[in-house]
């Protein structure tokens, strides 16, 4: 039966130290190396809270590494440069993004959108930025959408 170990570590600043050390030092497997593995898989997520399981086969001493995402909102913050969101979206706005950026977020958080493809994960993407209060293209994030659905983006989009 294999062990789970569920820490919360800096994206690409795990150490050896707390919180992993301890817990992983009575299960006899290499910390350095489970440390460097977690550090290689969230280094895009620098300055950013990642949840991370370490999921360990006592037997064979091997381990897997299972990297969360922070949310799609936070990913968001970060692109922009800002701490939080608008608290009113439909009448402040606090950022704008570009479609690449769009893209770029959908990319990191492709294995926890439920989107089949990057079309409809980018889609995901600016339904969080409607309650976010954040433009994507200097446009209202629902009117983008549109235009997304209609196919004028596809060029970006579809690859």
């Amino acid at each position: 039966m294999p062990e789970t170990i569920e820490v919360l570590v800096d994206g690409g600043k795990a150490t050896p130290g707390p919180p992993l050390g301890p817990a992983l030092g009575p299960t006899g497997i290499n910390v350095v190396q489970v440390v460097q593995k977690i550090n290689e898989k969230t280094k895009d997520f620098a300055g950013m809270k990642v949840p991370v399981k370490v999921i360990i086969d006592q037997k064979t001493k091997t381990f897997e590494i299972k990297v969360g995402t922070p949310p799609t909102s936070a990913l968001l913050f970060k692109e922009l440069g800002i701490e939080k969101g608008s608290g009113a979206p439909k009448v402040t706005q606090a950022g704008n993004i570009t479609i690449e950026q769009a893209i770029k977020v959908a990319d990191m958080k492709k294995d926890s959108l439920m989107g089949a493809d990057l079309k409809n994960r980018v889609l995901e993407v600016i339904g969080t930025a409607v309650s976010c209060g954040i433009t994507v293209e200097g446009k209202d994030p629902k009117e983008m959408q549109k235009e997304i659905k209609d196919g004028k983006w596809d060029a970006e989009l579809v690859g």
